[in-house]
């Protein structure tokens, strides 16, 4: 059917800890060959944002994609809203807890409701939907979400990460200088 959608992809990675002080890294892709569980849970913490990076990488996002995020029934945000726009690979990661990340095929309405975000992926329009474009009456358009950036930020590596969402790094601490207080007499 020429007007149908398909379902949007999710993959999920996660980091999990276990009760003898190691770690396993899982994918929610079944195909996927994962590291054995082992006690050096920064090198599985890299492997799997690097893992999560080539699923990105491999991932063409589809024109005809519906929202994941709506077919999850809107459980990425608190926000109800209508499901509009175009589609967006998105990877959210909370850098706080860091140990799962998601990508996601989710409309342009949802991508800023969604904390932790960063956009790696537009859809670009199908040609056969571009040749209607051109022959269609010219109507008014609806405009962007302004929440939503101009332009695909790059992920950051440590912690993929928006850079607009990155923590401040913290400042050198120190303590203020106390002044003696005068010893009262007794």
């Amino acid at each position: 059917m020429p007007g149908s959608r398909v379902p949007g992809r999710t993959w999920t990675v996660r980091l999990t800890g276990h009760a003898d002080h190691s770690a396993s890294v899982t994918c929610s892709t079944e195909a996927c060959r994962m590291p054995p569980r082992s006690k050096d849970t920064a090198a599985l913490k890299r492997f799997a944002a690097e893992h999560v990076r080539a699923h990105a990488r491999l991932a063409t996002v589809r024109p005809d994609t519906a929202c994941a995020c709506r077919a999850a029934q809107c459980a990425l945000h608190e926000t109800r809203t209508q499901c509009t726009g175009s589609t967006l690979l998105v990877l959210v990661h909370n850098p706080a807890v860091g140990q799962v990340w998601t990508l996601t095929e989710i409309c342009q309405s949802c991508a800023p409701l969604i904390p932790h975000t960063a956009i790696l992926g537009r859809s670009q329009p199908q040609p056969q939907a571009q040749a209607q474009a051109r022959r269609a009456p010219v109507t008014a358009t609806v405009p962007a979400p302004a929440a939503a950036p101009a332009a695909a930020p790059l992920p950051v590596a440590g912690g993929f990460s928006s850079p607009q969402a990155a923590p401040e790094a913290p400042a050198a601490r120190r303590r203020p200088h106390r002044t003696a207080r005068p010893r009262r007499a007794s």
